[in-house]
C-alpha cells in the first residue's frame, strides 16, 4: 500500500496533493470502532478520556476528508465518516459520543466536524435523515452553554455554529457574535493575535497555522456574507503572512518553535487557507510563492521516512515517534490535526493557486534580518541558515517541556530544538540554546540538577548601533540574575550570532550554555562522532573541543559549535545528550561550553554560536573556514562590559 512517505509522484498537481491526502486517510480504515464512531489507534493516555482520545483520532483525519471531498474527489471509504457521524451523534447509539462538559475534548473535535459540515453539506448534512441531522444539531450545540478555555478554543465553538448556519440548522447567533468578538481582543498588532487575553505572551504556531490565522480565513471563506470581519481577517492575514513567510527555508522546512509540534505539516496550514479564502497577498507573495510553500512544507515531511508507524498512520512525535516532545494532551490521534493543511483541495482545478507554476522562496526580495516586536524575536535568514532569536514568550500553563518549547534563546528550521528527558544530569536536559545553571554540584559531582530560562523578564528589543538586539532578564533564585543580549550575525560572520550574559550571584555555580543540537552518529559506518581524524572518510564527521569552544559536524546534520570570545575561561565540550530528546534525531550531540562562577562573584560572558546546515552547497568544505573566523564583539558591548567593572 501507498503510504505518505513512499508516493508514487512528486507532490506538484492538485492530483498529488490529493493523493497525498488519501495515503493518511486510507490507513485509518482498518482501526475504525463496529459501528465507526472512533479510531484506536495505540494505547497512550492523555489528560482527558479515551472516548475524547479515539473521537479525536476519528475527528481531525476530517479536516482533510472534508477538502478531499468537496473538491470533487472520490474516496469510497469516507462512508465509515459519515457512519460514524450518525452514530456518533445519536444518543441511543452504544458509541454515542457524548455531550460536551465544561473544557471538554469534543469541544476542539467540533472544529474539524464542523469545518465538514460547513465546506461540504450535501456530503455530510444533506445524506442524513431528519433524525439523525437533529441528533448533529444537538451534539454540535452542547458546546455553547459550557465553559471553555480562553484561548484559541473559542473558534471551535464558532465552527460548531457556523456548520449549523451554514445548513440552515438552529444555531446560536449571539454566541456566535459573542465568541468573534471576543476573540478580536486577542489581536496585538502587526498581523499577530495572542492565544489568550492581553497578559499572555503566547504567539506560536496556534497563532498562525494552527487555530486563530488558519480558522480566521476559514471562516472568511464560508461566510463571505459578514464582510466586515472578512476584510478585518484579510487586513491581519496580509500582514501576518509577510513575517509568516521568514519562518521557512528553501527546502520548505519551518523553524520549530512551541508546543504541539507533533502536528507536523499543519504548521504550514495558513498558506492553505490563503487558497481556500482566495486572498491575493501582497508582493512577493504571489499565488506560486503560496503555492511553493505549502508544498515544500509537504514534500519535506514526506522525506521523514520514520515519522510513520508501520501500518502507516501518523506517530506522536517530529522526525521520529517520540513520547518525550509531546504534550499531555496528545492522543494517538493527536498528530492529524495534521490534516487541516491540505484545506487547499477544496479549491476547484481552475483555481489561481493550482494554476500558477510553483516559485522557490523569493530569497532576495526577504529581510536577511527582522525584528518582530509583537511575538518578540528577532528572524535571522544569513549564511544559508534560517532561525529566530527568542526572549519574552511563554505557555500560559504549566507546559510539559515548556521552557525548552518556549523559553531557548534561539530556535532553528534546521537544528531542532531539544526537550529534557530527565530530572538530572546536563545529558538530559536538552540543554540547547540555553544558559543551564546548577547549584549542588561539588568536585566528584557535576551537577545533577539544573535551571533553565521558563519566564524572561522585561523582554525588549533594542536598535544598538543600527543592529536589533533582543535584551531580557532572568531570575532563577532570589539571589541570582541573568541579564541577556541577543545578537543577530554581522554580514562579515553570516554563521555566527552573539549572546552576551551578566551573571550576578550569591551563591556557587556551575554554568553550561549550549549551541545547536546535531546529530551524533556517522552516516559512513553509523558509530558515533569521534574527534576528528586528519585524512580519511572519518575527517569529515567528528567532535573537536578544547579550553577555547567546541564544535561537531555531521553529514546528516551540518556543523555547529561554540566559543568564548572574551578571555573568561570557559572549557569547551561536546556532550553526548540523552537519548530520543531531540525532535529530528534519535542520537544527538550539543557543543557546549562549560565554566564556574564563585558565590558572590558577577561574570560575563560573551558567547558566539556557529551553525552551517547541510543544506548548504559545499558546506563540508566551507565549514571549517567559516568556524576558525570568530566574530568580533560590538563596540557596545565591549563598553558596556568595561562599564561594570
Amino acid at each position: 500500500m501507498e503510504t505518505f512517505t513512499t508516493p508514487k509522484t512528486s507532490l506538484t498537481t492538485r492530483s498529488d496533493f490529493q493523493q497525498a491526502c488519501i495515503s493518511l486517510l486510507r490507513p485509518l480504515v482498518p482501526f475504525f470502532s463496529p459501528l465507526n464512531t472512533r479510531v484506536r489507534l495505540g494505547a497512550t493516555g492523555t489528560r482527558f478520556d479515551e472516548s475524547g482520545a479515539q473521537l479525536e483520532g476519528w475527528a481531525r483525519p476530517v479536516w482533510g476528508l472534508a477538502a478531499l471531498l468537496a473538491g470533487g474527489a472520490k474516496f469510497d471509504e469516507a462512508s465509515h465518516w459519515i457512519e460514524g457521524l450518525k452514530h456518533g451523534t445519536n444518543p441511543e447509539s452504544p458509541e454515542f459520543w457524548g455531550y460536551c462538559r465544561d473544557v471538554d475534548q469534543r469541544m476542539v473535535e467540533m472544529c474539524p466536524i464542523g469545518f465538514a459540515l460547513a465546506v461540504n453539506g450535501d456530503v455530510f448534512w444533506k445524506k442524513l435523515s431528519e433524525k439523525e441531522r437533529e441528533n448533529v444539531g444537538v451534539w454540535l450545540r452542547s458546546i455553547n452553554e459550557k465553559q471553555m478555555p480562553n484561548t484559541n478554543w473559542l473558534w471551535f465553538r464558532v465552527f460548531a455554529n457556523l456548520a449549523l448556519m451554514r445548513n440552515s440548522a438552529k444555531y446560536s447567533q449571539s454566541r456566535l457574535d459573542a465568541d468573534l468578538d471576543h476573540l478580536d481582543t486577542f489581536y496585538r498588532g502587526d498581523g499577530w493575535s495572542n492565544d489568550g487575553p492581553e497578559g499572555y505572551t503566547q504567539m506560536d504556531s496556534y497563532s498562525g497555522s494552527y487555530a486563530i490565522q488558519y480558522l480566521q480565513l476559514l471562516y472568511a471563506g464560508l461566510n463571505p456574507a459578514d464582510t466586515a470581519r472578512r476584510e478585518k481577517y484579510f487586513d491581519r492575514a496580509r500582514t501576518f503572512a509577510l513575517d509568516a513567510v521568514l519562518f521557512y527555508d528553501p527546502e520548505g522546512r519551518h523553524i520549530t518553535f512551541g508546543r504541539s509540534l507533533t502536528y507536523r505539516f499543519a504548521m504550514a496550514g495558513f498558506w492553505s487557507a490563503v487558497a481556500f479564502a482566495g486572498l491575493e497577498l501582497p508582493a512577493p507573495l504571489s499565488w506560486g510563492v503560496v503555492k511553493g510553500l505549502l508544498l515544500r512544507n509537504c514534500r519535506w515531511w514526506m522525506s521523514q521516512k520514520d515519522m510513520l508507524t508501520p501500518q502507516g498512520t501518523l506517530s506522536i512525535g517530529y522526525s521520529y515517534p517520540n513520547q518525550f516532545i509531546s504534550e499531555n494532551y496528545n492522543s494517538p490521534g493527536s498528530p492529524y490535526w495534521f490534516m487541516l493543511s491540505f484545506a487547499a483541495l477544496a479549491c476547484p482545478e481552475d483555481h489561481p493557486f493550482w494554476t500558477a507554476k510553483e516559485e522557490p522562496l523569493p530569497e532576495t526580495s526577504l529581510p536577511s534580518v527582522k525584528a518582530l516586536r509583537q511575538p518578540s524575536q528577532i528572524l535571522i535568514r544569513k549564511g544559508g541558515h534560517t532561525f529566530l532569536l527568542s526572549s519574552g514568550q511563554m505557555c500560559h500553563y504549566p507546559a510539559r517541556g515548556g521552557a525548552a518549547k518556549y523559553g531557548k534563546f534561539a530556535y532553528s528550521s534546521a537544528f531542532g530544538y531539544s526537550v529534557p528527558t530527565g530530572s538530572y544530569t546536563l545529558e538530559s536536559i536538552g540543554g540547547d540554546n540555553v544558559l543551564a545553571l546548577s547549584d549542588d554540584y561539588d568536585p566528584k559531582s557535576f551537577g545533577e540538577t539544573w535551571k533553565v530560562r521558563r519566564v524572561a523578564t522585561e523582554p525588549r528589543i533594542e536598535m544598538l548601533e543600527g543592529t536589533p538586539v533582543l535584551v531580557s532578564g532572568w531570575e532563577p533564585w532570589h539571589d541570582v540574575s541573568v541579564d541577556t543580549w541577543l545578537i543577530p550575525p554581522s554580514d562579515e560572520t553570516p554563521n555566527w550570532h552573539i549572546r552576551i550574559h551578566r551573571l550576578k550571584t550569591g551563591r556557587a555555580l556551575r554554568t553550561a550554555e549550549g549551541a545547536w543540537a546535531l546529530e551524533g552518529t556517522r552516516t559512513v559506518d553509523g558509530r558515533e562522532l569521534d574527534t576528528f581524524k586528519a585524512t580519511g572518510e572519518f575527517a569529515k564527521e567528528g567532535r573537536l573541543h578544547s579550553a577555547q569552544g567546541a564544535v561537531a559536524a555531521s553529514a546528516a546534520s551540518g556543523a555547529v559549535g561554540i566559543s568564548e570570545l572574551t578571555s573568561v575561561k570557559r572549557e569547551g565540550k561536546v556532550l553526548d545528550a540523552d537519548a530520543n530528546g531531540n525532535l529530528l534525531h534519535s542520537r544527538s550531540v550539543l557543543p557546549t561550553l562549560l565554566s564556574d562562577v564563585k558565590a558572590g562573584e558577577t561574570a560575563w560572558y560573551a558567547t558566539a554560536v556557529y551553525a552551517v546546515p547541510e543544506s548548504v552547497p559545499g558546506w563540508e568544505k566551507a565549514w571549517k573556514g567559516g568556524w576558525e573566523k570568530r566574530p568580533g564583539l560590538p563596540s557596545w558591548v565591549e563598553k558596556l562590559i568595561a562599564g561594570s567593572g
